[in-house]
């Protein structure tokens, strides 16, 4: 056997082996990670929506979701997920999940708690990359609690002007402060033009 046969042989044996090792870290690990990720997912969703006691998740339709979006005239959100917020069998209100693409550093992802009335009773940011002492200010309570206990249509930027409820931008990100709130928005459209609420209840 000449040694570039052997050579051969050799790695590939140990690619092999890798593949199949690799193959049951995967295995073991796949269950504790996303048990993880539910767990966290639920915790972001007590933390907006305090009153419930179970969260019961929902389908979500991208094109049916992007229309929403589109129609509440915010460019750049998706949504991710939604949930139904439960109380003692009776749905209380939703917890609608979206992604903004339009934040400084990159995706700001966020959970929004909604009563069936309309009113907004918190956000929780799930996932943000932006600058240490400006955008990441974003996530610090005294930024989210402008948007807490809100019945209102839509968020605006201080900034920016238009209707609804007035958000002060965080000194030096406003860039950060319309990705939030976009969505935000995003998360109220969805609300209003799928899972038929409205603010004017």
């Amino acid at each position: 056997m000449n040694k570039i046969v052997k050579n051969t042989i050799i790695l590939t044996a140990i690619t092999l082996i890798s593949g199949i090792a690799l193959g049951g870290v995967y295995e073991i690990t796949k269950a504790p990670i996303a048990q993880a990720q539910e767990d966290a997912k639920q915790e972001a969703y007590k933390e907006v929506f305090q009153d419930a006691e179970e969260f019961k998740a929902l389908d979500v339709d991208a094109k049916e979701a992007a229309q929403a979006v589109k129609d509440a005239g915010v460019d750049g959100a998706v949504i991710n997920e939604a949930a139904e917020a439960q109380k003692g069998g009776e749905t209380i209100g939703y917890v609608v999940t979206a992604t903004d693409k339009n934040g400084y550093g990159g995706d700001i992802q966020l959970s929004v708690g909604i009563q069936s009335d309309g009113t907004v009773t918190g956000i929780s940011i799930l996932s943000i990359s932006e600058t240490a002492g400006l955008g990441m200010n974003a996530d610090t309570p005294e930024f989210k609690k402008q948007y807490a206990d809100k019945k209102t249509e839509q968020f605006y930027v201080d900034k920016d002007g238009g209707e609804g409820e007035q958000i002060d931008s965080i000194s030096g990100a406003t860039i950060t402060t319309r990705a939030v709130t976009g969505a935000v928005n995003a998360s109220l459209g969805y609300y209003q033009n799928v899972l038929g609420g409205s603010a004017d209840e």
